[in-house]
């Protein structure tokens, strides 16, 4: 089972993205999925998630700027982000799990993991 994250790349203050995460039987099996990131010398945070049933969530400071979304056909779970600013430069982690239910933003919960993928913002 992979976990692949793609979509990274170095923008200018204001840019966007999209970030993709493909996972092959987790985009249908799963109850939640979720994107998390980690800047330099601090700790991975959570991002955003999104249910099964489609209804998403959002960390304060990216609520109105990024959008979560899913394919179940393609078996990808994607990050469009608008309005990125420095403090957005991270590396960005999309993680599933379809055994234990919604876990959202709880790290520690999911099994699966993509190696992530680099975003840096430049003002």
């Amino acid at each position: 089972v992979q976990v692949v994250e793609s979509g990274g790349a170095s923008v200018q203050d204001g840019g966007s993205l999209r970030l993709s995460c493909t996972a092959p039987g987790f985009t249908s099996n799963s109850c939640e999925m979720s994107w998390f990131r980690r800047s330099a010398g601090k700790q991975r945070e959570w991002v955003s998630s999104i249910r099964a049933n489609d209804v998403t969530t959002y960390t304060d400071s990216v609520k109105g700027r990024f959008t979560i979304s899913q394919d179940n056909a393609e078996s990808t779970l994607s990050l469009q982000m608008n309005s990125l600013k420095p403090e957005d430069t991270s590396i960005y982690y999309c993680a599933a799990d379809s055994s234990r239910g919604c876990i959202g933003r709880r790290q520690y919960l999911y099994g699966y993991w993509g190696q992530g993928t680099q975003v840096t913002v430049s003002s």
